[in-house]
């Protein structure tokens, strides 16, 4: 599928969330060579109960893009989203308890993960950024500092305060020599979309990933999302997100933004307003002084509860970019 005297091969999607998991299912009908790069922060929720009583890495981002990625039976698929809602296992999944008994049995979270990627047959590869136990801690701008990704939202509607930085604990954890070989060999590198400090720049502080993007010839693209969040970047432009990536990383830490501009309903406005959050604010001329390419598209999936992207459309616009059309 790539063109011929490409400078690399493959997608390499860096983040994590829900966001990377749609994007995927999208992505998978369109190109074999994918490679998601998925962060490991997670400290809440199922994953973090796993992660506490079983001294593992969080699964639950991990699990979705395998499940986005999968090629196996709708009822496989189903089976490994299910989530309990009762007695000691609420709240937990399925598959989060699938590659928990993996990492036991085969004593690295590494090989669960490509163990479970062939038993549902996968388009691509599915890798953790590092293998290393590590947890995020945000400096708020009233100088606030707050440990534990799933501290972050809520304290900061309560210090009602920006997030000024994010930090890995500990400092310098170590990528996977795979994911730094993907970087490294790509045609397109994707940033996104997802949650800015919890889901994406993550990945940029550990060793070696921003080292290695930097050094790729490949196109790279940030997928900005289609609202803001409430938690992390309430009053956010899509600028003020590129700024802050950057700021974690280096100036020029991708060159294309690929954004949506097709019309929210007003019922889902209202909706997102109520939580903080709005329709992401979008300025052209930023752009061009940032000397980034914006491109703009209908991105977002239509008769649904939640404004987020379409896989199908965001895949066509990626693989447009992919093969040198946009």
């Amino acid at each position: 599928m790539n063109p011929e005297n490409s400078i690399g091969h493959g997608i390499v999607a860096i983040g994590g969330g829900t966001g990377l998991s749609t994007m995927l299912r999208g992505l998978k009908k369109h190109i074999d060579d994918i490679t998601a790069i998925v962060a490991v922060s997670d400290d809440g929720g199922g994953s973090g109960v796993l992660r506490t009583d079983l001294n593992m890495l969080p699964p639950g981002d991990i699990r979705n893009c395998i499940i986005a990625l999968s090629n196996t039976e709708q009822l496989m698929s189903r089976l490994l989203s299910h989530r309990f809602h009762e007695g000691l296992l609420d709240g937990q999944s399925f598959g989060n308890l699938f590659l928990a008994a993996l990492n036991q049995v085969t004593g690295s979270f590494y090989q669960s993960v490509r163990y479970m990627s062939d038993v549902l047959a996968i388009t691509g590869r599915v890798l953790p950024v590092t293998t290393e136990d590590v947890h995020i801690e945000a400096e708020f701008e009233n100088g606030a500092v707050v440990r534990g990704e799933s501290n972050i939202n809520t304290q900061k509607k309560l210090l009602d305060s920006p997030i000024r930085h994010i930090r890995m604990i500990p400092e310098h954890p170590k990528a996977l020599s795979d994911t730094i070989s993907a970087i490294t060999n790509a045609r397109l590198l994707i940033f996104g979309p997802g949650s800015l400090y919890t889901s994406i720049i993550p990945n940029l502080l550990v060793d070696g990933i921003v080292d290695a993007v930097r050094a790729s010839n490949a196109r790279k693209v940030y997928i900005c999302n289609v609202m803001t969040q409430d938690g992390e970047t309430e009053n956010y432009t899509a600028t003020d997100h590129i700024k802050a990536l950057f700021d974690h990383s280096y100036d020029g830490l991708f060159d294309t933004c690929i954004a949506n501009n097709a019309e929210i309903s007003r019922e889902l406005i209202k909706k997102y307003a109520a939580e903080g959050a709005e329709p992401m604010p979008i300025n052209e001329e930023d752009f061009e002084k940032m000397g980034i390419k914006l491109i703009l598209k209908p991105l977002i999936s239509e008769n649904t509860p939640l404004a987020r992207h379409d896989p199908a459309r965001l895949a066509e616009v990626i693989m447009d970019v992919y093969n040198g059309k946009l």
